[in-house]
C-alpha cells in the first residue's frame, strides 16, 4: 500500500474512533453514569485528583481523543506490518499498553499542573 493511502487510512479511523468513542461516553454523562467511564475513574484514582472540580465533558473529549490516538496508532502499524500473525500481534499488544501508559501519564501530569488535584492536609507535627 502506498504511504498516501496509509495517512488517509489513519485519518478515516481516527475520525471513526473519536466520534464513537466520545458519542458513547456522552451517553453516559447523559445519563449521570459518571462512575461508567473507566478512563476517567482511573485518572481520579492514579493522580488524586478531586472529581468534583472535573468538567466531565471536556475530559470526556480528551480522554475521547487519547483513546482514537491509541487505536488508530496501533491498527495502522500492525496493518502496515509484512510479518508472521503472530509479530503482528506481540507489535500490537507492546505498542498498545505502552501508548495507553504514555498517554495517560501525560495527561494525568497535566491535570494536576491544571489544579484538578485534591489539596492534601498536612499532617500534624510536620514543620512544612
Amino acid at each position: 500500500m502506498p504511504k498516501q493511502l496509509y495517512v488517509y487510512f489513519y485519518i478515516l479511523v481516527f475520525v471513526i474512533i473519536m466520534l464513537l468513542t466520545y458519542i458513547l461516553d456522552l451517553s453516559k454523562i447523559k445519563k449521570r453514569k459518571y462512575k461508567s467511564i473507566s478512563e476517567v475513574q482511573y485518572l481520579i484514582a492514579k493522580f488524586n485528583l478531586n472529581s468534583s472540580k472535573i468538567n466531565y465533558k471536556k475530559i470526556c473529549l480528551v480522554v475521547s481523543l487519547l483513546n482514537a490516538i491509541i487505536i488508530t496508532t496501533v491498527v495502522v502499524v500492525v496493518s502496515s506490518l509484512n510479518a508472521p500473525i503472530a509479530l503482528q500481534f506481540l507489535v500490537g499488544f507492546i505498542l498498545l499498553f505502552a501508548l495507553i501508559y504514555m498517554l495517560y501519564e501525560i495527561f494525568g501530569r497535566i491535570l494536576i499542573t491544571k489544579g484538578y488535584q485534591k489539596k492534601t492536609e498536612k499532617k500534624k507535627g510536620s514543620k512544612k
